[in-house]
């Protein structure tokens, strides 16, 4: 399962702001890298909440929990909130 951390450049601070995550479950990218995939389904989700499309970007993440297969996701696009407390309860967990 691979996350992408979906950030917008701020210029005036000189760092990304987290916009939310992206969930994807599959393994074949049908000949694109995954970058390329994160990054267009992001500028699509997330377009519409910034000025400008080509500021956001992408931060990949392979993640691996033990009941992987049972994981069960019910929203593929999480919002920064959501992400968020997410993260604090796989962290609990390990």
């Amino acid at each position: 399962m691979t996350i992408y951390k979906v950030f917008c450049k701020n210029y005036e601070l000189r760092k990304g702001e987290l916009l939310g995550a992206l969930i994807e479950r599959r393994k074949e990218f049908r000949g694109i890298t995954p970058i390329e995939s994160g990054l267009k389904w992001a500028r699509l989700t997330f377009g519409d909440k910034v000025v400008n499309k080509q500021a956001i970007y992408v931060v990949p993440d392979e993640l691996r929990l033990k009941d992987d297969v049972n994981w069960s996701i019910e929203k593929a696009i999480l919002t920064k909130e959501e992400f968020l407390e997410m993260a604090r309860g796989v962290g609990r967990e390990s």
